[in-house]
């Protein structure tokens, strides 16, 4: 049994880990840089200890630092949340090294599914299909331009190394993915210090279906079910549901997809929790996009739903115990919804609003959750990402799911910057996302032509 869990990170998802130490009657180390002196998660750990300034690199991305706090505060293991160093396999090879224990998948695992190229080629050896691309990185223009022509327009350039939509980039003709390629790869090499890049056929109009995974050190791993994280802009999700309107109605590509996402965790000898992310297109077809090594911002909506507290069980299986689950055990109850509330801008091109909180009140009421680490007084910092809450509504249905959360968000108050909302309340009011029928462009599509006046209006 783990004695002492010092939590990497930063805002609600180290609330949220920190509460779950506290339910296992561990204790809890926090770090926070000069910017996070006054957060939630420094005031609630049993310890906290300044790493840094206020600049993730000279904080959170320290490892040296945090490794130096493990060691002064003598914890037993780490939990990196997710962001940061949450999927660097170094990061958890020294914490090995350091004799403290990695809350998370093994770094051999990490580094067979960290360049997307080469997971795809795991992907293939699992029998799961991916999208026609290229096999390896792309090193050269002339040979993006070959790859472009044998697969047909349009195609997606990818950082093999990327996430959160960096380093990727859409090419419709010749001209696009000459610009594309080198946009891609120079953006990839600024986030990730890595330049590579694929590409692969870009499939239109497709929902975006992740599958929750859960693995033991004894070689069992199962899956939660399914997460809808179709509503997104330039690849951040938005807002997310569990099941899928689509699945619903195609519960046999459900088996299919369940079964696919296990068989690529065992292909990595994948353990603790991840999410194996697939794109479905039109016509029913699904294809493997990436394995998120790590807990996912959406993952309470899964709890919701299967019962299961999935920041325990990594806790759990990161201490050497084995998954007390079977796939069979995992029943899907209800509807659940997530919107991320961001400090941002919704009518200004979503422009980040870090300041101070003037007025903070929270809904609450049944089938209400609320993760967050805002309070009334507290001031976003401009240094991180612009994630302030996460609202989650459970129901016996989707539509009792939809009728909390529009509750929710009207009785969410948060006064001194901008949020999102107000383009939240218009989702949940759109004819479309109300009938479960959507794709990743949904929210390019109502902020285009004339729907934006409108929606505005509703919010």
């Amino acid at each position: 049994m783990f004695e002492k869990i010092l939590v990497a990170n930063r805002g609600e998802i180290a609330v949220r880990i920190i509460r779950a130490c506290k339910e296992l009657n561990i204790r809890s180390v926090a770090v926070y840089s000069e910017a996070d002196a006054n957060s939630m998660h420094a005031q609630m750990a049993d310890e906290a200890i300044c790493i840094g300034g206020a600049a993730s690199s000279e904080s959170y991305l320290r490892i040296d630092r945090i490794i130096g706090a493990a060691e002064i505060s003598d914890v037993d293991a780490i939990h990196p949340g997710y962001g940061f160093l949450s999927e660097n396999a170094h990061f958890a090879d020294v914490c090995e090294s350091c004799n403290i224990r990695f809350i998370g998948p093994k770094s051999a695992a990490m580094n067979a599914l960290e360049d997307k190229a080469l997971s795809r080629e795991l992907a293939r050896k699992a029998g799961v299909p991916v999208p026609p691309g290229s096999k390896d990185v792309v090193g050269t223009e002339q040979e993006a331009l070959k790859i472009a022509k044998d697969i047909g327009y349009p195609v997606m350039i990818k950082a093999v190394a990327g996430g959160g939509g960096k380093g990727m980039r859409t090419a419709h003709n010749d001209i696009s993915l000459v610009k594309g390629y080198h946009t891609a790869r120079n953006e990839s090499e600024k986030a990730f210090g890595n330049s590579g890049v694929y590409i692969e056929k870009f499939i239109e109009n497709p929902r975006h279906i992740e599958f929750q995974i859960l693995g033991d050190t004894k070689g069992n791993i199962i899956h939660l079910g399914e997460r809808d994280c179709s509503i997104q802009r330039r690849h951040q999700k938005l807002i997310e549901e569990t099941p899928s309107p689509l699945l619903e109605k195609h519960k046999k590509l459900r088996v299919q997809m369940g079964k696919a996402a296990v068989r690529i965790a065992q292909q990595a000898q994948y353990s603790n929790a991840g999410t194996v992310e697939f794109i479905v297109d039109e016509k029913g077809n699904f294809y493997f996009l990436e394995v998120n090594k790590r807990i996912q911002v959406e993952h309470p909506i899964t709890e919701e739903v299967t019962g299961v507290d999935l920041i325990k069980q990594q806790i759990l299986v990161a201490m050497g115990e084995p998954i007390k689950l079977s796939q069979s055990d995992i029943k899907i109850k209800g509807h659940a919804i997530e919107c991320r509330i961001n400090a941002e801008d919704p009518w200004n091109d979503f422009r980040p609003s870090p300041g101070k909180i003037e007025l903070y009140y929270a809904p609450g009421g049944r089938g209400v959750r609320l993760d967050s680490h805002a309070y009334a007084g507290y001031t976003i910092p401009s240094h991180y990402d612009s994630m302030i809450a996460k609202l989650i509504t459970f129901g016996t249905s989707r539509r009792d799911a939809m009728d909390k959360m529009n509750r929710a968000l009207d009785e969410y108050i948060i006064t001194g910057i901008k949020t999102t909302i107000p383009f939240e309340k218009a989702v949940l009011h759109d004819p479309e996302f109300c009938r479960g029928v959507y794709s990743t462009n949904f929210v390019e599509e109502l902020l285009g032509g004339g729907r934006r006046e409108l929606i505005q209006e509703k919010a």
